[in-house]
């Protein structure tokens, strides 16, 4: 039994290594324009979900698309997935505006996100 519920899937992360192509593919799939616009990271808010392009995904060791599971208290999350089997890859780091963003790999070797927002 865990001690802490999730918030359920919010944010999908998707690596990309040409952003410009990629903008126009995920602005025709979503029917959106994009909500944030930089070098760094493209954002779409899009059926209540964050659809995020990564151009420089490689480099943080992010092959696959990521789906982030938003907790209330990541610390608390993490010490439960990990008791369960998990094992941390990315530590709680800040990302700004006090979002916390951390990954967990499942005993597979699944990549799992985790958000926390303040």
């Amino acid at each position: 039994m865990t001690t802490s519920t999730t918030l359920g899937i919010q944010t999908v992360l998707h690596p990309v290594t040409d952003l410009v192509a990629a903008k126009a593919t995920y602005t025709a799939l979503l029917g959106v324009e994009p909500t944030t616009d930089s070098p760094y990271y493209v954002g779409y808010e899009a059926g209540g979900q964050q659809i995020g392009l990564v151009p420089a995904a490689a480099a943080q060791g992010m092959t696959s698309p990521v789906a982030h599971w938003h907790v209330q208290d990541i610390k608390a999350k993490i010490d439960e997935v990990t008791a369960a089997g998990a094992t941390v890859k990315d530590e709680p780091r800040d990302v700004g505006g006090g979002r916390l963003v951390a990954t967990v790999t499942d005993p597979d070797g699944n990549v799992l996100g985790l958000i926390q927002d303040r």
